[in-house]
């Protein structure tokens, strides 16, 4: 029977509740975690809030840079070890953003609601899971982020659809790709997982 390799949680979770991408990853290697992570990641919700209330308004040619700006802005802080007192509001600060941006643009556009609740329903299911696998101590795969494209990657995905104009498409092949991926990965990780590390860890969440 296959088994899981479980990969040590890291003495910061929170830097894994992130769900950076190659590209965060990528900036964040430029400034060897030097960064404090917070404040960067503050000025680009605040910049980003501002394009996406410009692209509703109907300059959606502004909104389309909104990943861009808060990659540039929330990326380099990737690697740091995130042990701020208030560094805990990294991770759902960058949901509201990815969420946010997701939905703007779809109903900016006049997609069909269902695809734009289909791709945020993946995202959602796939970060329960990630916080579930903390605190069960079965931390994803390194593999999962890359391929799960991250916050990052996924805004810059639906940023270049609604630049191509193909932004229905783009919705649909994105939802699909990672409900199959994030439903795949975590049903075979979940079946494999020892039970004995997971009553393990539920006793000692009990004590």
């Amino acid at each position: 029977m296959t088994t899981v390799h479980l990969t040590p949680v890291p003495n910061s979770a929170v830097v894994a509740y992130r769900d950076d991408g190659p590209l965060s990853r990528a900036m964040g290697l430029l400034v060897a975690g030097q960064l404090p992570p917070l404040p960067p990641v503050l000025a680009g919700t605040f910049v980003t809030g501002m394009l996406l209330l410009i692209g509703v308004a109907g300059s959606d040619g502004l909104a389309v840079f909104a990943p861009a700006v808060t990659l540039l802005l929330a990326g380099p802080g990737s690697t740091h070890p995130h042990d701020g007192r208030f560094d805990w509001l990294v991770p759902p600060i960058l949901r509201l953003v990815e969420y946010a941006f997701i939905a703007a643009v779809g109903f900016a556009h006049r997609l069909n609601p269902v695809l734009i609740f289909l791709l945020l329903g993946a995202l959602a299911f796939h970060h329960y899971d990630l916080v579930y696998r903390l605190r069960q101590r079965v931390y994803p795969p390194p593999w999962l982020a890359t391929l799960g494209l991250g916050w990052d990657g996924r805004m810059m995905v639906v940023s270049l659809t609604a630049l191509s104009g193909w932004l229905t498409g783009g919705y649909v092949v994105l939802a699909v790709y990672l409900w199959a991926l994030f439903g795949w990965e975590s049903l075979t990780c979940w079946l494999a997982a020892p039970v004995s590390g997971a009553e393990t860890a539920d006793t000692g969440t009990q004590d």
